[in-house]
Order: C-alpha cells, then structure tokens, then sequence
C-alpha cells in the first residue's frame, strides 16, 4: 500500500513518484514477478524523469523511453499505473494507493487519477485507488472527470450517531473503572454535534476535570471554557488564519446568517454586494476547504460551529 498526503502546495506527482519507489523497491526485491517489477521500475523512472521541483529518484534501473514519459500527467500515470497493475498481477497482489485530503489537488491531477484507474479497471487490474476528502469531493471529481460518478463510491463520514457518540466516551471510561452519567453524556453530545475530533477534545478535558470515577454534568460544565479555548486557538483559529482578509469578510458574512447552508445571494446581500462580484472569493475559500457547496448556489461552513467560533471573534 502507498499512503500519501496531498496538500496546496505540494506536487501529486512528485509525491506519488516518492511513495511508489519505496513500495515497488521492496517489491523488486522478493523474487517474484522481479521481470514485471523491473519494468513498472522504469516506468517509475520514466514518470518521475524530472520532477516539477527540478529532482529527480533513484529506482536502479534506466527510464523506458516511450512509457509514461509524454509529459502529459494524465496519458504518464495511465501508463504507470497499468504497468503496475500489470506486476502486481503477476504475482497475485493488489496495489492500494490511499490519498488523504484528495480535495487539494488540482483538476488536472484529479482528472489524471481518475482517467488512470478507469483504464485499469477496463483492463481488470489489481489497482484500488481510495481517496478523503472534504464535502466537495464529488463535485470536484464530477468537474475533473464526468464519468466519475459511476467509478466511484462516495461514503459519506458525518458526525457520530448519539449512540455511537456515547459508545465512544463511555466504553473506555468504563474499562478505566469510571462512568459517565446520562446528563453528562447527553451535554457533551449536544455540545460537539458528533463530530468525532470535538467528542476527543471533550472527552479529554472532561476526563481531566472529574474530581471522582463518576463523570457528572458538573464535570462537564467545569470542562467547557478549556475545550472551547482549545478548539478556538488549535482547530478553528489556524484555519482563518489561512484566509485573506476579503475570504475573512465572506466567511464572517455566512457566520452573521448563521450554521447555514445560505445562499450565495444572501451573503451578498449581507456584504452589501452583486453576488457575481464575490464568486472568486467563494471559489477560494471552496479550493482551500473552507466552505463547500451541498447543493447549487448553496453554500455551508466544512466544519460545524465555525459560525459560532467567528461570532466569538466579533464576525
């Protein structure tokens, strides 16, 4: 399996070039299918001939002129990932290729990545492509590729169920000998909305509160100011402090309207603008995955209670 982070700045290819080295390196090295492995070695070689940063990776074996090296992103990783499906099959293994916040890429790279696994699918190869992302995943891929849609399963990871939530907090403080109470449960519930990071900061702190093995909602409630000054300063505050200050004033707007979804035109309308005149700044803040759009010219804050968190820096 190769696992890899994308990220605004990064180059997909340069990464993706690094992860497969490794994998197919050790690959190579087993024995089995050493032919097939060498040749997906050269199309490694051939792909990542000169990486967009001016480097180039070291596989042992010389570039096959001819394969995946056109240059063209999406014709290059069609070619390398048949090629590698090709070994992989040969030997009865699978390739899994994970890709974390898929939403930063751009639509060429998307689009590549979509085109590639088509093929290899046409061709029934072993190449399992799963990526995350945030809400305008689908979307993002429909725009790159329109046949997206039917390639792929888009599961969709939300917040906890309240019993799942309360699952989660109570099982280990069970093992630990504690227990939470129904009050306390239900508070935390009501107060992180299920989403799993904000259910840990709460838990966390909660559990650092409570003088007793039982977990009150008087723990609770004494636990409040530490996760709300946590959530401020590490989870909400370093995504604004990505913004410009006109994408601070949009999302500031959409906090004054409330959890949303809104609108496009009404958030205009708050800003005291022509809506076409905001697009860019939408499209930006969807791009860096600040907000996304469930629905057409709807728009909602990724996160819950970002609304909440701007109204309490004076939005």
């Amino acid at each position: 399996m190769a696992y890899l982070e994308a990220t605004e700045e990064g180059s997909f290819r340069s990464l993706l070039a690094s992860k497969l080295r490794g994998l197919l390196l050790r690959k190579s090295a087993g024995g089995v299918a050493k032919r097939a492995y060498t040749t997906a070695l050269q199309a490694l070689k051939s792909f990542a001939w000169t990486l967009p940063d001016g480097t180039t990776i070291q596989v042992g074996v010389e570039a096959m002129p001819g394969l995946a090296d056109s240059g063209v992103l999406a014709d290059d990783l069609t070619d390398l990932l048949v090629t590698l499906g090709e070994a992989f099959k040969e030997d009865g293994s699978a390739l899994v290729i994970v890709i974390d916040e898929l939403q930063y890429l751009n639509e060429d790279e998307l689009g590549s990545i979509i085109m590639a696994v088509h093929r290899t699918n046409q061709l029934d190869l072993p190449v399992l492509v799963v990526g995350a992302g945030l809400p305008q995943l689908p979307g993002l891929a429909g725009e790159a590729r329109s046949y997206a849609e039917r390639l792929f399963d888009y599961p969709e990871l939300g917040a906890l169920t309240p019993i799942d939530a309360r699952a989660a907090l109570d099982a280990p403080a069970r093992e630990a000998g504690a227990v939470f109470s129904e009050e306390a449960l239900t508070a935390i519930y009501e107060r992180s909305l299920g989403y799993p990071y904000f259910l840990q900061e709460w838990g966390y702190h909660v559990w650092g509160s409570a003088a007793t093995q039982r977990i009150d909602l008087a723990d609770v409630e004494a636990a409040a100011p530490l996760v709300r000054q946590q959530l401020d300063n590490n989870f909400f505050r370093v995504r604004l402090d990505r913004l410009t200050p006109k994408e601070r004033e949009y999302m500031a707007a959409m906090a004054v309207l409330g959890p949303g979804p809104h609108r496009s035109g009404d958030v205009a309308t708050q800003l005291g603008v022509q809506v076409q005149s905001i697009a860019p700044r939408r499209s930006a803040l969807i791009k860096k995955g600040m907000i996304y759009s469930p629905s057409h010219g709807d728009t909602a804050f990724t996160v819950p209670m970002f609304d909440e968190f701007m109204r309490r820096q004076g939005a």
